[in-house]
């Protein structure tokens, strides 16, 4: 029987001397890394859907477009989207997720194949099967097929190199198209290691060898030990920022210095286009005429990074960390805004947790791509459960062998 006593609704049982006991309904306990995992997966994909109809265009083209700044869910940029890119006949927007989405939901499964931490062979060994073995709903495509048929030319790189090639997949990734490729599916490693940012990195660093170099492979390194800090209970984007500044090497430290440093100056991503542009310019291989490249584009260099995860990083620290605005600096800002809002979801929902991620964004996009975008993220915290058991008991045994090294001889080895 319910009842309401004060405002807070109530259980009422009733003992066998007729009396009445009120009992406050309590909340079930937060089970906060799962909610964290699902906050950064289910972030991630919905940042993507978001900025997919957005991608590849200017701030100026996207509000001609939609007739102001785009606040949620949209349709294609172009209505003709079959025929308007023929390289790229996929259907963006309408809450679709992308290729972004694909090798992230791609790379959790392989978690939970592998069951432990990842390294370049377990792409060879996992991933590439996953990219070509079995057909899977692809949104843009409206249709069921191999995710290799979805993916771009420098994922595609991995099949090519590790499934054809026979390339030793720590070093596969050299030679392909240094971009964001990795990083944008990266997230996941962060998660398994939550709280651990720097064995995010490392982790993320080996894997990413079999797909990039670079600033590519950094960048994957980066994101995720900025997820892995994210998930660290009273984390904040300052510290996020921090943790990826402490991390990074080269142009990729560099340039997410600069780019955020000019954000800390500014309140809000509306109005803030030209400047992170400038801050990110020195550090980007690919010209301001997004679609048209020149000869140095995406080349390997010590000196130049990414875009995306500077970017992302950039909105998160003008949205103090809030999800929703994070999201929509980078799908309003343009260029690869896909990938931007992608990463700036993920780690935004790994700060705030499932109830950051705005929940009619979640369901429309859920429905509209045909794909469950909780359950990835659930499993996730299995099997990051599961990685910290194992890594726990390997600490302890080599602080056992370690303190049996520094007793006195005959006291720890048995003599």
């Amino acid at each position: 029987m319910r009842a309401v006593a004060s405002g807070v609704e109530t259980d009422v049982t009733r003992t066998d001397k007729g009396e009445d006991w009120m009992t406050p309904q309590e909340d079930p306990p937060v089970d906060v890394l799962a909610d964290k995992a699902v906050g950064c997966v289910a972030g991630a994909a919905v940042g993507d859907a978001l900025g997919g109809a957005t991608e590849g265009w200017t701030p100026e083209q996207i509000q001609e477009r939609y007739g102001g700044r785009v606040r949620g869910v949209v349709p294609p940029f172009n209505e003709d989207w079959r025929n308007a890119r023929p390289i790229a006949p996929y259907h963006k927007g309408d809450g679709h997720v992308t290729d972004d989405t694909l090798m992230t939901h791609a790379l959790i499964r392989v978690y939970e194949r592998a069951g432990g931490h990842l390294d370049a062979y377990a792409a060879a060994e996992h991933l590439v099967p996953e990219m070509m073995g079995e057909k899977r709903w692809i949104p843009e495509l409206e249709a069921e097929a191999l995710p290799l048929h979805r993916v771009f030319l420098a994922e595609k790189w991995l099949v090519l190199r590790l499934h054809y090639g026979h390339a030793d997949p720590r070093e596969a990734g050299v030679g392909n198209i240094v971009n964001c490729g990795a990083a944008m599916y990266m997230a996941p490693v962060g998660v398994v290691n939550a709280g651990d940012p720097d064995g995010a990195y490392a982790e993320a660093i080996d894997l990413a060898g079999a797909h990039q170099s670079s600033y590519g492979r950094e960048a994957a390194g980066v994101l995720a030990a900025a997820v892995a800090e994210a998930m660290r209970p009273g984390a904040t984007p300052d510290s996020v920022v921090a943790t990826c500044l402490r991390l990074a090497r080269d142009g990729t430290r560099a340039a997410i210095d600069a780019v955020c440093s000019v954000a800390r100056g500014l309140g809000h991503w509306e109005g803030s286009f030209e400047a992170l542009r400038a801050a990110i310019r020195p550090y980007d291989t690919v010209a301001d005429t997004y679609r048209d490249q020149g000869l140095g584009a995406r080349r390997p260099s010590r000196v130049h990074s990414i875009e995306e995860l500077p970017l992302a990083l950039a909105f998160l620290v003008m949205a103090k960390g809030d999800y929703r605005e994070t999201v929509l600096g980078g799908v309003n800002y343009g260029r690869d805004a896909d990938s931007i809002a992608s990463m700036g979801g993920a780690v935004a929902g790994a700060l705030g947790g499932r109830a950051a991620v705005p929940a009619d964004w979640l369901e429309q996009v859920a429905t509209a791509s045909r794909t469950d975008l909780v359950g990835p993220g659930l499993a996730l915290a299995a099997v990051a459960r599961r990685v910290h058991r194992a890594d726990r008991e390997r600490r302890r045994a080599h602080e056992a062998a370690f303190d049996a090294l520094l007793a006195p001889r005959g006291q720890g080895d048995g003599r």
